[in-house]
Parts: C-alpha cells; sequence; structure tokens
C-alpha cells in the first residue's frame, strides 16, 4: 500500500511529556504553524501548550475549570486565533500570542459540540442546534447564519481547497457555497443519519459516516458515490492520509466501535475502494489520525491504547499511559510529536524514536 516503505525504526515513538487536566480529555489539536498545542477538557478546561525539551510541558490557561464541558476546540489557518465551544453554550475566541479574550459569543443555552476554522481565511463555522453559524474574526461580526432545517447539526467541516462548508445530520449533508452563502446548498443524501464528515486534503473527496453502519465517499463533481457497507455499529470517526497512493486517491480509515478498517482507492472504476480491518482494539476507538507525509496510522481506544499501524495495516506498535482509556489525539504537523488525550485527564506526548525498535509498549 502506497507509494515507498518508510523504515519502521523511524516510525516508532517514545514518551516525551506528561501532564494531568483535572478530567476527561475532550480535545487535542495542534495549531497549523505547530507551535502551540491545544488542550480541552468535559470541567471546562481550555489551555494552550508548549512543548519544550524531554518532560517539559508548559501549560498557558485560557479558562480554567467551570464545571461545564468544553467539547470543541479549533485554530485559524494562521494560527493567530484559537477557539472553544460547550455546554454553556458559548463560543470564546482567543488571540493565540497574548492569551487575549477577543469574543465571547453566547448561543442561549444552545450547545455548542461542533466548531471549525476555514482553512483559507479568518471565518468560523459552529453548531448552534438546528443552525450553523459564521462568525468573521476580521470584522467581528456573524456573516451568516445557515439552517440545516432537518436535525440537529452532527458536524460540519470546510473543503480545504475550495470556500464550501459541508455540515450533517439527519438525511445526509448540505454543502454550502461561501462565496455566495445565500446559494441554495448541494445535497447528497443518505437514506439515515450523517454523523461524521470529512474532505480529503486535495477537497476532491468528501467521507460521509452513518448511523445505518455504512460509510459513503463523495468525489465532488460525480453524481454517484461509492458506499461501503458491512460495519458493526455507526461510523463514528473518519481520517484521510495526506499523501496518495498509486492509484492518484489517499487512504481513508474509519471506525466502528472497537473496529478500524482502512479503505484504499483502486485503479478500476467499476472495484470502487477495498477495505482492510484493523482489529486489535477491545472497546469503543475514540480517535484516528494519519501522521502528515506517511501512511502511518494511529488509533486511541477506550480500552488504554494508541495503536501504531505501520502503512496502515501492521500493528507496529503499541502506546499506554492512560488506564481509564484515551479519548483524543492529534499528530504534529511535521510528525514529530504524537500527543493523546486521556479519559481521566491524562495528557502524554510522545516523540519519534531515535532507536530502532519492534512492537513495543511504553
Amino acid at each position: 500500500m502506497g507509494n515507498k516503505k518508510t523504515n519502521k525504526s523511524e516510525q516508532t515513538l517514545e514518551i516525551h511529556a506528561k501532564e494531568m487536566l483535572s478530567d476527561y480529555v475532550t480535545v487535542v489539536i495542534w495549531s497549523p504553524d505547530g507551535a502551540t498545542l491545544g488542550v480541552c477538557s468535559a470541567a471546562g478546561e481550555v489551555m494552550l501548550v508548549k512543548v519544550g525539551a524531554i518532560n517539559e510541558l508548559s501549560l498557558q490557561p485560557l479558562q480554567t475549570a467551570t464545571g461545564k464541558s468544553t467539547d470543541c476546540l479549533s485554530f485559524s489557518f494562521d494560527s493567530q486565533f484559537v477557539a472553544a465551544g460547550g455546554q454553556d453554550g458559548k463560543v470564546r475566541i482567543w488571540r493565540v500570542n497574548s492569551g487575549e479574550l477577543i469574543a465571547n459569543l453566547d448561543n442561549q443555552r444552545v450547545w455548542v459540540d461542533k466548531l471549525a476554522w476555514s482553512p483559507n481565511c479568518n471565518q468560523l463555522a459552529f453548531s448552534m442546534g438546528r443552525y450553523v453559524q459564521v462568525w468573521n474574526a476580521d470584522d467581528d461580526i456573524v456573516e451568516i447564519t445557515l439552517n440545516f432545517d432537518s436535525s440537529s447539526v452532527l458536524d460540519l467541516a470546510w473543503n480545504p481547497v475550495v470556500k464550501y462548508l459541508a455540515v450533517s445530520g439527519y438525511q445526509g449533508v448540505k454543502v454550502w457555497n461561501g462565496e455566495d452563502w445565500d446559494e441554495d446548498p448541494h445535497i447528497l443524501s443518505v437514506p439515515s443519519v450523517t454523523n461524521a464528515v470529512s474532505w480529503d486534503t486535495s477537497g476532491q473527496y468528501l467521507a460521509c459516516g452513518n448511523m445505518d453502519n455504512t460509510l459513503i465517499v463523495n468525489e465532488w463533481g460525480n453524481s454517484e458515490p461509492w458506499v461501503m457497507e458491512g460495519f458493526p455499529g455507526k461510523v463514528r470517526q473518519l481520517a484521510w492520509s495526506n499523501q496518495n497512493t498509486l492509484s492518484g486517491a489517499p487512504l481513508l480509515a474509519a471506525s466502528s466501535s472497537g473496529n478500524i478498517s482502512v479503505w484504499e482507492k483502486q485503479a478500476d472504476e467499476n472495484v470502487g475502494w477495498e477495505g482492510l480491518a484493523l482489529e486489535v482494539h477491545e472497546n469503543v476507538v475514540n480517535a484516528i489520525a494519519f501522521q502528515p507525509n506517511t501512511f502511518l496510522l494511529a488509533s486511541a481506544a477506550a480500552d488504554g491504547q494508541v495503536c501504531l499501524w505501520y502503512e496502515a495495516e501492521q500493528l507496529l506498535q503499541i502506546l499506554e499511559g492512560a488506564e481509564g482509556g484515551f479519548s483524543s489525539l492529534a499528530w504534529h504537523p511535521d510528525g514529530q510529536f504524537l500527543v493523546g488525550g486521556g479519559c481521566g485527564g491524562e495528557l502524554l506526548v510522545w516523540s519519534k524514536s531515535m532507536r530502532a525498535k519492534g512492537l513495543g509498549r511504553l
């Protein structure tokens, strides 16, 4: 699978540093420039973290524990702003360099559990019940309120290339054109509920994870989507590699319950995408992510294991350190660090090992 094999010893990780938050880590995310790690918790904490030398993490609290969960966190494309939303219905935006709170948007008792900055401008989209609002940081205004209409918004994702915003929920996905918000959205119909959406890094493919145990891949401009079936439950997590296989398409990983499958597009259009099952986890997989510029896949689960899958095929290494399970993970933009969040508040950072290792436990 893929264009070239990477030496396995270059892929193994070792523990770099560890810290503790006061509750379940809901999100870990790196700023696009790789300078800052963002983390938030079910206690409401929001922190910026600088990763230093071995055993060094410098934590800057933006918000201390409030007793109400913070559930979503996102950095702006230029790493200038960070936004958080959660149980209290507020969307807060800070300047990353100074930690200054520059906006506090109140959504009046509506739980905000999805938000994302545009990958190419300072627009922030966030869920608000059946609606999505888009806030413009440059003008400090809500630019548009989009009505998903058929249900609460379950996920949203910006196209990384063109100004499209995909919003999912009951009966599928609506894709709005950010160049003209008044245009009717493009509708991708699903006979159940789409609870996860993800664009690949080229903006060509949109994956939809559905509650009827299916995965759908839409190639933009192609009216016939690919449908993958046979999952043990709803498809909860999606992740694309940022490099292509020999077929010219990226790999797509999907998780359902404790199972992971990796899908590779075949050269024969009639075959479509073929899947490979990765089975090690004994509990729900809460996060999956490809290391940038490789096919190394990381998976974090409630069984207390982070698994590294060499070429998204073979179990390479198992990382531990969160006895109550792992809730989240994120790769540094250059692939040097992997961070995992734990259900007990653990924040663990691993770095590339300089020593050759086989299968190991840390």
